[in-house]
């Protein structure tokens, strides 16, 4: 769409209010578990990602067992060594990443 004057309409920014998966291999029970953290701990912590991301480790890891590492931030790459079947991925509030893996 083109403003008056024929100059083109600025376009928004979407911001998603639910998580969004981009990559997992975690069983169903595991995933729906993180995703749920997640999003828990990203809302209770919204300006410290710190503690956002040692809350869902210390439930992880009560849950499913030690050794699960968690990142949570914005633009940040890696790359990690992890157990098949216990890595996820996602995406909350528009480019809050949140990665969730396990080594043994």
């Amino acid at each position: 769409m083109a403003e008056e004057g024929g100059a083109p309409a600025a376009t928004e920014k979407i911001i998603h209010t639910y998580p969004l998966i981009r990559h997992s291999d975690m069983s169903e029970e595991m995933r729906n578990e993180a995703m749920e953290l997640s999003v828990t701990a990203c809302e209770k912590f919204s300006h410290n990602n710190e503690l956002a991301a040692r809350m869902v480790k210390e439930a992880m890891d009560k849950k499913f067992g030690p050794a699960f590492h968690v990142v949570v931030g914005e633009s940040y790459g890696f790359e990690v060594t992890y157990e098949c079947t216990n890595i996820c991925y996602l995406y909350f509030g528009g480019n809050q990443a949140i990665c969730i893996w396990k080594c043994s």
